[in-house]
């Protein structure tokens, strides 16, 4: 497949390749060197032209690829995650009463949800609240009634990580796993 040609000066390089490609072919009989020696010139230009395309701007300053033709390069704009598409990629529940080792992995899954779904950071916890249940979405709605709702949903995800943290790994849940990891012994 050939090489679209960016630009009036590339494509006269190219023709100037392949008259030289030619007049060495006529010039000395097609030996393997000489063939091999054809192939690494055309090779070297290809790649040549790929790095120019790939790099050029072509004078519009938007890295478009613009080639003169009127046709643009497609450029794809990651689409917006909806509440759809966060629920799609199947967010876990929290209730608030399942401790310190399922919250912990519960924030891994939302994260993991948010990177998946492209969720937008200024909708992150306004999706992840809606996975509340029993105990969480208690303890959510009375924030909410400290705050208003524009405040608590306009808080990003490290600040409701930190809140939950705080809420849901006391101090002395955290020290009672410490002492229990040191006192493990290994069954024979």
């Amino acid at each position: 497949m050939p090489l679209k040609r960016t630009s009036a000066a590339t494509a006269r390089a190219a023709t100037a390749a392949a008259r030289a490609d030619v007049a060495v072919a006529a010039a000395a009989p097609m030996t393997a060197a000489i063939v091999k020696q054809l192939i690494e010139g055309r090779v070297s230009t290809a790649l040549a032209n790929h790095e120019t395309l790939r790099n050029s701007t072509n004078g519009h300053g938007n890295g478009s690829h613009n080639s003169g033709t009127g046709t643009r390069g497609i450029t794809r704009t990651p689409r917006k995650c909806t509440y759809k598409d966060f629920l799609n990629c199947q967010p876990l529940t929290f209730k608030g009463t399942e401790g310190v080792v399922v919250l912990a992995q519960w924030f891994e899954k939302i994260e993991s949800v948010f990177h998946i779904s492209n969720c937008a950071l200024e909708n992150q916890v306004k999706f992840t609240t809606c996975t509340f249940l029993g105990n969480a979405i208690t303890w959510w709605n009375s924030h909410m009634k400290t705050v208003t709702q524009d405040v608590a949903y306009a808080m990003d995800w490290k600040t409701l990580k930190k809140m939950m943290t705080i809420k849901y790994c006391p101090r002395g849940e955290i020290k009672k796993l410490e002492i229990e990891l040191w006192n493990l012994k290994v069954k024979v």
